[in-house]
């Protein structure tokens, strides 16, 4: 017994000293957590996310953090801003060579044109339908063919009406009746006898009898049992529908005749130029099978719908037809004319559109080309009007904007453009910077080499005679090659003055190769000479 009581204490005594040792490892650990939830964070580790800020801390904290991570939760990159427009200086021989041509700005008026395609349809309001007002047999047909040309008063049939037939005979009585009555002495017997013949003669009008037929009918005293109907115009037959001893009321439509003198042509125009077209402008049409000549019309409606599979707003156009040479159903090629009135334009050429924005280059003169972002209206024929950004009479380059827009691109990489001197663009002197100071540039060794390199420029102006007390930059400029892993290089020297026109300085080129060198002389603020040149230099790459 007392056994079995001591061991029962050794394993109760086992329990609570491991129960006692879980509780002290867990405080410990509790604890440790809580002195580093506490410590201060460190300047050098920056928070996952963090609250919207201002400022240019906060602008340059969220710019870094999204490029890091690229997925920040808020952050927004900031828009590649457009490349500053840099002007150009070019050489005559440059210009020449590259096919420079200049114009001027001017007011001209404009026409918009507005191409579209189309077809040939009848004239609706030149369309005549032929129906009788009784019911009848038709006896004899005419004209029997789509398209058989009848002039008005032609007959088309014949027709045999029994109500047409007793009305007639009614009428024929009640004339007999008014001769017969018209010696009457009793009151009311003669105007009787006149209202009753009126009656029927009107009601001979109202079924529109031919006037031919009432005075055959009205000389000759005897019913007309086949009556003719002629036509109501001069036209072609587009559709009939009267056959021999066929049956007919008024709702049956015999013939459709169509006057083809006057044709309507639906252009389909794009939706996107719908807006500039107004009901009377003009518009020339042409066709392939007439070549070289043209039909003239004016838009008489712009119909309210579009279609959906073209996009294409049907354009209704009105077109004198002389020799029916236009046939309904004829594909035919439309130019609509929106006249814009006097306006401001330049030649399309002149335009150079970067797809963000449209370039002119205006011409200052002496070889300087100043690149000016401008605001186009719409394009008519081969000028562009200009809403803003040019005024009238300014120079402007009229082609080869793409080239001179890579020369500008080319100049603004290597920091060579000079800006004009204060006689650049003036008509009373022509005089430019070349030709106020001449530059005579050496370089020791010769050619160049890479790595340093003595350069030497003798100034002289004009005359021959040294110019001192000048400031001369060399520049140099070697293009990126990206097949060869290869970026741009750029280094610039700045010259001291030896005296007696004489200029030394030293630069450092990094690699062998071609070199675009442009010296720059200036003295008081103001450049006196310029020159360009390639140089190419040894010791590899």
């Amino acid at each position: 017994m007392n056994k079995y009581v001591v061991r029962t204490s050794l394993v109760w005594f086992g329990v609570l000293i491991i129960a006692l040792s879980g509780l002290f490892l867990y405080l410990k650990h509790k604890t440790s957590n809580h002195r580093k939830a506490n410590l201060p964070i460190s300047t050098e580790v920056q928070p996952v996310a963090e609250g919207p800020t201002t400022g240019p801390a906060a602008t340059s904290t969220s710019t870094s953090t999204s490029d890091t991570t690229g997925s920040s939760a808020g952050a927004t990159l900031p828009s590649k801003p457009q490349s500053a427009l840099t002007p150009v200086q070019l050489s005559p021989q440059r210009m020449q060579s590259i096919g420079v041509q200049v114009g001027k700005v001017e007011y001209r008026n404009l026409d918009n044109d507005v191409r579209a395609t189309g077809n040939v349809d009848i004239d609706q309001r030149l369309i005549s339908y032929v129906q009788v007002r009784f019911p009848g047999y038709i006896r004899k047909v005419f004209v029997n063919a789509v398209y058989q040309y009848v002039h008005k008063g032609e007959p088309l049939f014949t027709v045999y009406s029994p109500d047409l037939v007793a009305t007639e005979q009614e009428y024929l009585l009640a004339r007999q009746g008014q001769r017969a009555m018209r010696a009457s002495t009793v009151d009311g017997v003669a105007a009787g006898a006149a209202s009753l013949t009126t009656a029927a003669e009107q009601r001979l009008g109202q079924w529109q009898i031919p006037h031919r037929e009432l005075q055959q009918l009205k000389s000759s005293g005897k019913v007309i049992t086949n009556l003719t109907i002629d036509s109501p115009a001069s036209g072609y037959v587009t559709n009939y529908n009267a056959l021999p001893n066929m049956y007919i009321d008024p709702s049956t439509r015999l013939y459709t005749v169509a006057d083809l003198s006057r044709v309507w042509v639906y252009a389909q125009v794009f939706q996107d130029d719908a807006g500039r077209l107004k009901p009377g402008d003009p518009v020339e049409i042409t066709v392939d099978a007439y070549p070289g000549r043209i039909f003239y019309g004016r838009i008489d409606q712009i119909l309210p719908q579009v279609n959906l599979a073209t996009r294409t707003v049907p354009v209704r156009v009105i077109v004198q037809n002389p020799g029916i040479i236009l046939k309904p159903g004829m594909y035919v090629n439309c130019d609509l004319k929106a006249p814009l009135g006097r306006q401001l334009a330049v030649p399309s050429s002149a335009v150079f559109q970067t797809g963000t924005r449209s370039l002119v280059f205006l011409y200052k003169g002496s070889g300087y080309l100043e690149p000016k972002q401008v605001t186009l209206g719409p394009e008519a024929g081969n000028y562009y009007a200009v809403l803003k950004g040019l005024k009238p009479h300014q120079r402007i380059v009229t082609s080869a904007n793409f080239l001179i827009d890579s020369e500008s691109q080319l100049q603004a990489a290597a920091g060579s453009f000079l800006p004009p001197p204060t006689s650049a663009g003036n008509n009373s002197t022509s005089a430019n910077a070349s030709a106020m100071g001449n530059i005579n540039f050496t370089t020791n060794p010769d050619p160049p080499q890479k790595g340093q390199n003595a350069l030497h420029v003798r100034l002289t102006d004009a005359k021959g005679s040294a110019i001192s007390g000048a400031q001369v930059t060399v520049k140099f400029y070697m293009a990126a090659m990206p097949a060869m892993g290869m970026a741009s290089m750029n280094t610039t020297a700045t010259l001291t003055g030896k005296g007696n026109g004489l200029y030394e300085g030293t630069a450092s080129l990094g690699s062998g190769g071609t070199w675009q060198v442009t010296v720059v002389a200036q003295k008081n603020g103001q450049t006196i000479a310029t020159k360009q040149l390639n140089l190419t230099t040894t010791g590899g790459m």
